[in-house]
């Protein structure tokens, strides 16, 4: 089967046939790989992997391009164009993916980069993208546990926190005061599942749960101390503010993380800071 908008692996079956290469993935589906995108004689029965998708003449198309989404993903993408019925965005390829105007919450921007899903139009069989995520997102059906490590997208703010999408499939939800470094929209990081609801919503976190998470960060002021001479002027009575500006981290990580190094005899705390030992 030869599946439109997904990078798979073919057969080259026969040269130079209208224009190029003709792929088959064994059965009897055929796709072209026009001339244009090879750079070195094929041979036949030999396997390539292309990506596939529809050119501007509308015709099934084979390609080496590498596009910076594939179908049923999610990705951020700069708007290159605004038409009267929608925007155009650049994906990598030689023909841009269309967002039509009632698949975008607020009118697009030329110039500005938005997270969109691409999908299979059924009605007129094209690639097309959307910014409305939740259509597509799985809010149910997940077997994540506590403290597994996911990958994070930074989607949308809220009076809480950010909404996140995990491992491009679920909505997930990180706190504001969780949050101790610089995020961007559309930043991919690593999380970790901090609490299952029990209407199957996900809190997450950006740093790992419990005492896995102390082990770095008493590494990381371990560190810190070795290379200022032994000494930080911060220790447990210290502003939360100061705390989470200079080390990226929550006052109760701080405490954590010292109190580790402490019962290791690394270090002391004094009035005024802590000193290694």
């Amino acid at each position: 089967m030869i599946e439109l908008g997904k990078q798979q692996e073919l057969a080259v079956k026969d040269k130079f046939v209208d224009g190029g290469y003709k792929l088959t993935d064994g059965e009897d589906n055929t796709v072209v790989l026009p001339i244009r995108f090879v750079t070195k004689g094929l041979k036949t029965g030999e396997k390539v992997s292309v990506f596939v998708y529809k050119d501007g003449d509308d015709r099934l198309t084979a390609t080496f391009l590498k596009p910076k989404i594939q179908l049923n993903e999610i990705a951020l993408l700069e708007v290159k164009e605004l038409t009267n019925h929608g925007a155009y965005l650049e994906w990598g390829m030689d023909k841009d993916l269309f967002v039509p105007f009632k698949e975008m919450y607020d009118e697009f921007e030329t110039g500005h980069a938005y997270l969109v899903h691409m999908y299979l139009d059924r009605l007129t069989d094209r690639l097309v993208a959307s910014a409305k995520l939740d259509r597509f997102l799985d809010q149910e059906l997940h077997d994540y546990k506590r403290k597994e490590e996911v990958s994070v997208q930074i989607w949308d703010p809220t009076d809480l926190g950010y909404k996140v999408v995990i491992d491009g499939k679920h909505e997930g939800l990180v706190y504001y005061n969780e949050i101790f470094k610089d995020i961007q929209y559309g930043d991919v990081l690593p999380g970790y599942i901090k609490k299952v609801r029990d209407d199957g919503k996900l809190d997450v976190s950006l740093q790992k749960i419990g005492y896995q998470k102390i082990e770095p960060n008493a590494d990381k002021i371990y560190e810190l101390l070795d290379s200022r001479g032994g000494f930080l002027d911060l220790h447990d009575k210290s502003d939360p503010d100061e705390i989470k500006r200079r080390l990226n981290m929550s006052k109760r990580t701080f405490k954590d993380a010292i109190g580790n190094l402490y019962k290791k005899d690394v270090i002391r705390i004094e009035d005024d800071g802590i000193y290694l030992v």
